[in-house]
């Protein structure tokens, strides 16, 4: 009898313990968070976007590829390394976008066949073993230490989304867990202009994103002629704070806060 109520007892001891860490780690940072990340791009509307989140003390997560900008650089390149060092020293997180923003095609016995749409070989069809596509992995990664000094979390955003068994089970092999977006977190900045106008889209994600969404956006999009941020990006911020909501990182996010933990 006093061993079962002693072990009573102690469940209750741990379900306080557990309801006050619980209480603590939500009053200490984000009760309602969701994830906004952005993916490179043309980089045309990066100082816009770094503004509207340093304005409201946002903190988003950019997976980085080196893709072609408007002044025919690349997006990683030393025109940018600053930009990307001010982001890192801000408190952002950072993940992969392949260097050559590899769209997956299918799998074949010889590999994983994939088309770049940035680097040398944009719009070819290539076919990467697992070791190279790795590599393609880990190239951004070791850009951005370079860059800012600091190390990026082993996740990978595949470009377009787009992914097989055999493409996770490699980047797996390397250390790196993809990271994609929910329904409701498209924020639909690559979409065209006349058909989704920015008003629609802002209307869209203020209507139906909740708690624990990952959201995404482009730091520029070539194919929109009405750009999308900050025009969307600084009323849905706000709407969505005005909604009890909050921002994180993935480095907070349940399901990659492990992947994320430093080694």
């Amino acid at each position: 009898m006093r061993a079962a109520s002693s072990r009573s007892g102690l469940r209750l001891l741990a379900a306080a313990a557990a309801l006050a860490a619980a209480g603590t780690a939500a009053a200490a940072g984000c009760a309602k968070p969701v994830y906004l990340t952005f993916d490179t791009g043309h980089m045309g509307v990066a100082p816009l976007v770094a503004e509207v989140l340093a304005r409201h003390g946002v903190k988003a997560t950019f997976f980085l590829a080196n893709e072609r900008t408007r002044t025919d650089g690349s997006s990683l390149d030393d025109e940018w390394a600053p930009w990307w060092r001010a982001r890192a020293a801000e408190g952002h997180a950072f993940g992969s976008h392949t260097w050559d923003h590899l769209v997956w095609q299918a799998d074949t016995a010889a590999g994983l066949r994939l088309r770049p749409t940035a680097g040398p070989d944009a719009g070819k069809t290539l076919t990467l073993t697992p070791a190279q596509y790795c590599a393609e992995l880990r190239r951004p990664a070791e850009r951005f230490q370079a860059m800012t000094g600091q190390t990026m979390l082993p996740l990978f955003r595949a470009p377009a989304g787009r992914t097989s068994p055999a493409l996770l089970a490699a980047a797996k092999a390397c250390g790196f867990t993809h990271v994609g977006w929910s329904p409701a977190g498209f924020l639909g900045d690559e979409l065209p202009s006349d058909k989704y106008p920015n008003d629609k889209l802002l209307s869209q994600a203020l209507q139906k994103v909740r708690p624990g969404d990952i959201l995404l956006a482009h730091l520029g999009i070539w194919s929109r002629q009405d750009p999308w941020a900050p025009a969307v990006l600084e009323p849905l911020v706000t709407g969505l704070q005005a909604r009890g909501l909050c921002f994180a990182t993935l480095r907070e996010h349940p399901l990659y806060a492990a992947a994320a933990a430093p080694r």
